[in-house]
């Protein structure tokens, strides 16, 4: 007797990306590895990839490869982070003042990195060093800095403010119910969504950039981790509390049999339908809601259509 297949191991068609290809990606390719430049793009195997290079965008992960968090859904290792490289934001500099003389389509780039609990006050100088860095070769670049929650030391955040970065990033990930509630993996093992995050201290951050600065605050969610759709509506509205002007909802793809299930995939209409509350019932201007969406999408594109709205409001 043969078993039925599980409906959820069956992506739907929508669920698709292209195969990077083209003189410009393949450039880009050459010459991250040719400046030891570590993109997440390519160690998370971004399904936008080819899309993102080709528009100019590219994100960079510093502070190593090593988490000290171990959230459900990330296929990051965890561990100890080791000591931390002072010399990496010149470094990060200078690989993308290389990239941008031989590539002159990069126009945005964004920084992030791994979380280190053990080091955050240490981890948001570096965060704000190379984004100074990447600022003082005046290469008309947008810089994003796409930063862990430094366990809610304002002292941190006060450092990235200094820095001014075009876009404050910083994902809630997922509804609040689902921080610490423990779900099903494909080994029936049980593991939490982000068992060290803290729902609140991610809006507090996002609320104290906004009150604080006049960066561009932005934060994103996966869905398909088993929330419920008034939850979704929940978290946007807590988003929009906390003072984001851009927001990203993407469908969460199960990294391994050892991360949690996908519990459901949601339609391109369901999609729509969360784009068009977030813009036209919250103070969110721009909401990239689909299947593919991930934290760096289109993100060159959204900072040019707020600008858009922001100058057509006036």
């Amino acid at each position: 007797m043969k078993m039925k297949k599980n409906k959820l191991n069956q992506k739907p068609k929508w669920i698709k990306s292209k195969i990077p290809k083209g003189d410009n990606y393949l450039n880009l390719k050459k010459l991250t590895k040719k400046n030891n430049l570590h993109t997440v793009c390519e160690e998370a195997k971004c399904p936008n990839l080819g899309e993102c290079w080709s528009a100019g965008t590219l994100t960079f992960m510093i502070l190593g490869d090593t988490c000290t968090r171990s959230c459900g859904f990330c296929a990051v290792k965890t561990g100890f982070g080791g000591q931390i490289d002072q010399l990496e934001p010149k470094r990060l500099a200078r690989g993308i003042e290389n990239l941008k003389m031989n590539n002159n389509n990069i126009e945005h780039v964004v920084i992030t990195s791994v979380n280190r609990d053990d080091k955050n006050i240490d981890s948001a100088k570096i965060f704000s060093n190379s984004i100074k860095e990447i600022k003082k070769l005046n290469l008309d670049i947008n810089v994003e800095a796409l930063i862990p929650d430094f366990l809610g030391s304002t002292d941190a955040y006060d450092y990235i403010i200094d820095s001014a970065p075009n876009v404050l990033n910083h994902n809630i990930e997922t509804v609040k119910r689902l921080y610490k509630h423990r779900q099903n993996t494909g080994t029936e093992k049980k593991r939490a969504v982000r068992p060290q995050a803290n729902y609140e201290r991610s809006l507090k951050l996002l609320k104290y950039f906004s009150l604080n600065s006049s960066i561009v605050t932005k934060s994103g969610i996966m869905i398909g981790l088993s929330e419920e759709k008034d939850e979704v509506i929940e978290c946007i509205n807590d988003l929009s509390n906390s003072g984001c002007k851009i927001i990203n909802i993407g469908q969460y793809l199960q990294p391994t049999p050892e991360h949690i299930n996908v519990s459901k995939y949601y339609s391109l209409e369901e999609f729509e339908n969360f784009k068009f509350y977030a813009e036209n019932y919250t103070r969110i201007k721009i909401a990239d809601c689909g299947p593919m969406v991930r934290s760096s999408y289109r993100a060159e594109k959204q900072l040019l259509q707020l600008k858009e709205k922001e100058d057509s409001a006036i």
